[in-house]
């Protein structure tokens, strides 16, 4: 998943954190066949420094954020929105925690650069931009 140079710290808030764990305590994280990736996360939820919704940075990646993106190998540009796995829709740009991109962006800030693990190989891309974060917007329960 997502590997840095240096480890960056990581925000959440406390309301995100208690659906995520919620999430993760419905799936068999054992016998799935994203083990791999479910532990991922859940190690990025233990290692996250949790703040109240009215504390986090307005340039966080949150729960039903929607965020410009830029791959660094490819030059491309994108805009997804981080959801719940239930909210998913790939033709919307809406794509789930769970998948590896979405673990990816969880919790970091615009300007970071992340990398992570895909069948072909690594990729990185970089938060160009927070274009909507629930938090900033004043919606706290999103």
């Amino acid at each position: 998943m997502k590997k840095k140079a240096e480890e960056r710290s990581i925000y959440i808030t406390e309301f995100d954190l208690t659906r995520l764990e919620e999430l993760l305590d419905k799936i068999d994280t054992e016998g799935s066949r994203d083990s791999r990736h479910l532990q991922e996360l859940e190690d990025e939820l233990l290692r996250a420094e949790v703040v109240e919704p009215q504390q986090i940075p307005a340039d966080v990646v949150t729960m039903n954020s929607r965020v410009a993106l830029k791959d660094l190998a490819t030059g491309e540009e994108m805009v997804y929105e981080l959801v719940f796995p239930s909210d998913a829709r790939l033709e919307e740009n809406r794509i789930s925690i769970l998948a590896p991109v979405g673990t990816a962006l969880l919790g970091y800030r615009a300007g970071d650069t992340i990398t992570w693990k895909v069948p072909g190989g690594t990729r990185k891309i970089k938060i160009t931009k927070i274009l909507y974060q629930p938090e900033a917007a004043g919606d706290f329960h999103r």
